[in-house]
């Protein structure tokens, strides 16, 4: 149902199944699980952080529902799960000091000529220029380079599409890639086997903030696009653009990012706001 109805993401279901196969070696069978049965996961889940209680909640939480709407339960036992209170984290930012020192040493070990470094210049110009996901950009095709139109289709969360820009950088970094690439694979950035993984982008990118100087804790894929999207609020960009780049369903994930750009906002309802012009002009 997950995948077929809500196109859910491959790790999205691996996550699911994983939370209820464990809920089921504790419990026994789930589907019948009672109440009493599902308030023994507060212990189990005592040590975990409270976000990671709550997906696993929230997993247990639609396989009822799922069992109810199809006409296998008629109760829901959901009630007694453990409630986590939960809160969003805020994004680790890198600023614009760290970006410039990263890319620096990116673009001197591209100048080599080495097809590894010249692959590393351009994941890291579409991880910061375009604001991808680690899974949407190492999974790109090769038919997803801009030709004419500087854009890439990207396959987001649940099999969604969309458009994202790619900036002048972007596509030369794109151009000195494709030049060195090495044949016969359907992907841009080929690997061992299909295309390069998640993990090993996380590796090179570590490798690079040693080399540049920068804490590897504080980099990852992730970090990068939080970087985007927070360096571009910064630049006056509108949040439902935001979102739109982003790939996110709902603007409230989107909306996290306006605590990094608060003084920009208040500098600018006290210039914008009709009131402040009115006290201006008395």
């Amino acid at each position: 149902m997950l995948a077929a109805e809500r196109g859910a993401a491959a790790n999205t279901l691996a996550a699911y199944r994983r939370d209820l196969e464990q809920a089921e070696a504790w419990l026994g069978d789930i589907a019948v699980a009672a109440p009493a049965d599902l308030a023994i996961l507060e212990k189990r889940w005592a040590g975990l952080a409270p976000s990671s209680a709550a997906r696993k909640a929230s997993a247990l939480r639609q396989f009822y529902g799922f069992l109810i709407d199809e006409g296998r339960r008629g109760d829901d036992p959901s009630h007694a799960l453990p409630r986590a209170a939960t809160r969003r984290p805020l994004p680790k930012i890198l600023g614009h000091g760290d970006i410039a020192a990263l890319f620096a040493r990116a673009e001197l070990e591209a100048d080599s000529g080495d097809p590894a470094a010249v692959r590393l210049l351009a994941l890291l110009e579409l991880l910061y220029g375009s604001g991808l996901r680690a899974t949407e950009l190492v999974s790109l095709p090769l038919a997803a380079a801009p030709r004419d139109a500087p854009f890439l289709t990207v396959t987001g969360k649940g099999g969604t599409q969309r458009m994202v820009p790619v900036g002048a950088r972007a596509r030369q970094a794109l151009t000195r890639w494709l030049a060195v690439r090495p044949a016969g694979s359907k992907h841009l950035f080929p690997g061992r086997s299909g295309h390069i993984t998640r993990v090993r982008l996380f590796q090179m990118l570590k490798a690079l903030a040693v080399r540049a100087g920068l804490d590897p804790a504080r980099l990852s894929p992730h970090v990068l696009r939080h970087a985007f999207a927070t360096h571009l609020l910064e630049g006056g960009a509108d949040l439902r653009v935001l979102q739109t780049l982003l790939g996110h369903a709902d603007i409230a994930t989107t909306q996290i990012y306006t605590h990094v750009d608060a003084a920009r906002l208040v500098a600018l309802v006290n210039e914008r706001h009709p009131l402040a012009r009115v006290r201006a002009c008395d």
